[in-house]
């Protein structure tokens, strides 16, 4: 008897590929899955899944699944919307008290785990659950399914099924982010029109896969659009070099290139991954360090992305001399939204500390922070010439359904609108809008007009200082662009004559460590001497704390509340 699989845009995408094109590639192994197997590996996926549930409809149930980054993954997370579920990615690096948590809340019905982690899924289940999942073990799919067998679609739609992350709370607990099926096809058929993917691409995939970017920008949108998705994950920098390299080294034997080793085509990841990179290119090789430029160079690199964080301006800089011009593409987004703003595919069209514009089906505004008014167009500057700040709202298909069993928090996140059309979703994040002369005049139709630039988070990034409003972003930026700074996190701390002090928490370079006065540690009088013809006086950090580190989270962020506690 033939699979069926239920009629949706994902499905039919993935059914109208070429059924004999790569779609999952492993990078180490080279173990490569075609599109036609992943269809029947889904379908029979979902069988197996049905037969867990016995009676039971698993329509809206929650499905937590840890698989590492590969087809297992791919497979099992497109099964369970097969099944009109909703997929629940953890992260097996994660404690495990956190994965209880997340499993309690969400009252998973099935927890799946590879293999790989069983011991880590055991681990997770063996104290007391007031919600107790089935948990069950998957066998690993070593080759794909033969694809001589249809599989069938049924008429029926995924209504109730689709995808939950979890944010990272800072003043409160995790709360579950669903983003139906819906929500997802628009995120994706957003970029797949924006950032041009298409079956001709392929995807270098280095990112975690419990996080928006790493699931909806480089996987579901590249399965969507017909691309292929070559992993390899986790990340490590000499890994990656040697991937970009391998189509340009030259051939030792008589024998024909590895044809598997194709270009990379497709490249998006956070701002510290392409530091890593930089900093490791000059111990590669002469020869790898010419098969690399080449490779990362915009004839064959076709798009390079960074986001999930600020991207610092000598990191931008250094990889667009590296790529001999290959401008990395910067774009705002989030867990609630996906991506919401982005800037153009066209080289003039990303400029340095903007993330461009609103993303084809993304309606955007800017609320003032001060006064609650709309900033509307014409209307960006104040009295005095200065740029006006406002919150970034959003609102359109992109836009995700709901907190998980949590009404009140996601009432709290939406305004009603004046024209019916649909609330406004209040991001918590800070931009001004701008035009920038040179701009927009690509065929792209949605990048026109004024470029948005991120401020940084209301809650966080805004410092308010003796009267005035500081961006930590904008001087994180400066102190990134000094020699003697190799990272730097800018936070307000509270001060009685003030309300709050800007202060900067930095990893000095090695040129840092004795660059002070008489040869000293860096200090915070230098810093002052540094910025003082870059930034206004008030913005200047008053205070300098150098660390051994920065604590981040696997997509580069720094939670900002949590720096502030353990080190002032």
């Amino acid at each position: 008897m033939a699979s069926t699989l239920p009629s949706s845009p994902i499905f039919a995408a993935i059914a109208s590929h070429d059924p004999k094109s790569p779609a999952i590639i492993h990078s180490a192994s080279d173990r490569t899955f075609c599109y036609g197997s992943l269809l029947h590996d889904v379908a029979a996926a979902k069988d197996n899944l049905a037969a867990l549930a016995g009676e039971k409809s698993l329509a809206g149930e929650r499905i937590a699944f840890l698989a590492e980054n590969g087809y297992d993954y791919v497979v099992t997370f497109l099964s369970i919307l097969s099944l009109d579920a909703i997929a629940l990615p953890l992260a097996h690096t994660h404690p495990s008290s956190e994965l209880r948590y997340i499993l309690e809340n969400s009252e998973a019905a099935l927890f799946l785990s590879t293999g790989k982690f069983q011991e880590k899924a055991k681990e997770v289940v063996k104290e007391g659950l007031v919600h107790a999942p089935k948990l069950e073990i998957l066998s690993k799919i070593e080759t794909g399914a033969l694809y001589a067998e249809d599989v069938k679609f049924s008429p029926n739609a995924i209504e109730n099924g689709g995808f939950m992350l979890y944010t990272s709370g800072t003043t409160s607990r995790p709360k579950g982010v669903v983003l139906s099926v819906d929500n997802m096809t628009a995120q994706s058929s957003s970029l797949i029109e924006a950032w041009k993917y298409s079956s001709s691409d392929l995807l270098l995939h280095v990112l975690p896969l419990h996080h928006i970017h790493g699931t909806i920008n480089a996987l579901f949108t590249p399965l969507m659009a017909g691309s292929a998705i070559e992993f390899a994950y986790p990340f490590n920098a000499d890994t990656v070099w040697k991937r970009f390299a391998a189509p340009f080294l030259p051939n030792p034997s008589s024998s024909p290139p590895d044809a598997k080793k194709r270009p990379i085509t497709l490249f998006t990841c956070v701002p510290t991954i392409y530091n890593r990179l930089l900093a490791t290119h000059s111990s590669l090789s002469t020869q790898m360090q010419i098969a690399t430029r080449t490779a990362i160079a915009p004839h064959y690199l076709r798009l390079n992305i960074s986001g999930s964080a600020a991207l610092p301006t000598p990191i931008k800089q250094a990889w667009t001399e590296l790529s001999r011009g290959n401008v990395l593409l910067e774009r705002y987004g989030m867990t609630e939204v996906g991506m919401a703003l982005s800037c153009g595919l066209a080289l003039e069209d990303r400029v340095d500390g903007s993330v461009g514009w609103p993303l084809p089906g993304v309606e955007i505004r800017l609320v003032d922070t001060e006064t609650g008014a709309l900033i509307k167009a014409g209307e960006e500057l104040d009295e005095n010439g200065q740029p006006r700040e406002g919150e970034i709202q959003l609102r359109g298909p992109t836009v995700f359904k709901e907190y998980f069993r949590n009404p009140s928090a996601t009432a709290a996140e939406f305004v009603k609108s004046e024209d019916g059309k649909g609330n406004w979703f209040k991001t918590g994040d800070v931009a001004i809008r701008q035009v920038v002369p040179g701009t927009g005049r690509s065929e792209q139709s949605w990048a026109h007009g004024p470029m948005y630039f991120i401020r940084g988070r209301k809650s966080v990034d805004i410092i308010k200082t003796g009267g005035e409003k500081v961006s930590a972003l904008e001087i994180e930026r400066e102190l990134l662009s000094l020699p003697e700074i190799a990272e730097a996190a800018v936070v307000g701390v509270p001060n009685e004559q003030w309300g709050q002090k800007v202060a900067a928490v930095v990893v000095l370079s090695e040129k840092g460590k004795s660059s002070g006065r008489g040869g000293k540690q860096w200090g915070v009088m230098d810093m002052r001497r540094a910025l003082k013809d870059k930034l206004a006086n008030y913005k200047i950090p008053q205070e300098l704390k150098a660390v051994e580190s920065i604590p981040r989270n696997a997509m580069g962020k720094i939670n900002k509340k949590m720096l502030v506690r353990q080190v002032f």
